[in-house]
């Protein structure tokens, strides 16, 4: 069995990233603080404005950001890593493993169920970093902050996942002179990408399942959640492929037989309930389902151990430091087996 990864219990560099238009113009602004640091160079102190692009065309952004909101929960890590202060924020949807949880300083938005969106006119925001669970309130943003660039960065769907992964981190770290370490990040997917390339034989077929509820789902390659992606993006033989399969946060209703029947040489997974249900007396570990099995006992996967948990908070996190971390995990894995 492969072990959880640190917190479990607590590929293209950057330089290359499309679609950053970059241009320095005139303008004043204050700065929150921890919003910016020496590690951009002399020009982080210096206000102004840039521009970049975001899902929905050019944005122009004041920088540093003089107040800074953030709902996209793949920001966060990278965000608190990079020392940004943020006057409000989702911090109901954050794991915690981040600093930012806690921290009472910060106006809680709430979760995407039931948002506290008008609390945002609080913070006065410059600049709010929306997406993924909250993309749906981007024109709520737009009229209770008018004067904020609401920023939007979400994977879309006709790319690779990993590039606009260093997409978003790449324009974060134009927007909060973190340019090295934006670069450093997309290196670092890269080469825990590469790294399973290189270490996995071709041939070894692969399921990706999640739990939730003590149930297990399955997550399709390429349409299902989270780990959909990472069969082309690592060129995994699958398991398994069923017609009109989504990408439901719980998995696809596939029967534990029929995951069983296609006997996976490795299960990738992704416990859901370590993120948000962990303290839940009923909380079964990923773990323990899949070890007390009887369905799954005579599968390769678990016979011979070959099972990778992604970290216990991606599914509040999913950030491109998760899936960097997961991948090494995967590829330390295959190597120890080669």
């Amino acid at each position: 069995m492969i072990p959880f990864s640190r917190r479990s219990f607590g590929a293209l560099s950057a330089a290359g990233m499309l679609g950053l238009a970059l241009t320095a113009c005139g303008g004043a602004g204050d700065a929150a603080e921890g919003s910016s640091s020496d590690a951009g160079g002399a020009d982080s102190a210096a206000a102004g404005t840039i521009e970049v692009e975001d899902n929905n065309g050019t944005q122009t952004v004041q920088v540093p950001p003089a107040s800074v909101v953030a709902t996209d929960n793949r920001t966060f890590e990278t965000l608190s890593d990079w020392g940004v202060t943020l006057t409000a924020a989702a911090r109901a949807l954050m794991p915690v493993t981040n600093p930012y949880k806690d921290d009472e300083s910060i106006i809680d938005l709430g979760n995407h169920r039931e948002p506290d969106l008008e609390a945002v006119v609080a913070a006065e925001p410059t600049l709010i970093i929306n997406g993924q669970r909250f993309v749906d309130y981007h024109d709520d943003f737009v009229k209770l902050a008018p004067e904020a660039v609401v920023l939007e960065l979400d994977p879309r769907e006709d790319q690779p996942f990993a590039d606009e992964l260093k997409r978003q981190i790449s324009v974060l770290g134009e927007i909060f002179s973190k340019q090295t370490e934006a670069e450093t990040l997309g290196a670092d997917l890269d080469a825990a990408i590469e790294r399973v390339t290189a270490a996995y034989n071709g041939s070894d077929t692969v399921m990706a399942v999640n739990t939730s509820g003590g149930e297990i789902g399955y997550i399709a390659p390429g349409a299902g959640r989270t780990l959909g992606w990472a069969f082309d993006a690592l060129g995994l033989v699958p398991a398994l492929e069923v017609e009109g399969a989504s990408d439901d946060h719980e998995g696809d209703d596939i029967s534990v037989e029929a995951i069983a029947s296609s006997n996976p040489t490795w299960i990738l997974v992704m416990d859901r309930d370590a993120a948000v249900a962990a303290d839940d007396p009923a909380y079964k570990p990923a773990n323990e389902l899949l070890e007390s099995s009887d369905a799954l006992a005579g599968v390769t996967a678990v016979a011979e151990g070959n099972i990778v948990y992604m970290p216990a908070d991606t599914y509040t996190n999913e950030s491109i430091q998760t899936f960097t971390e997961f991948f090494n995990a995967f590829a330390e894995a295959l190597e120890a087996k080669a």
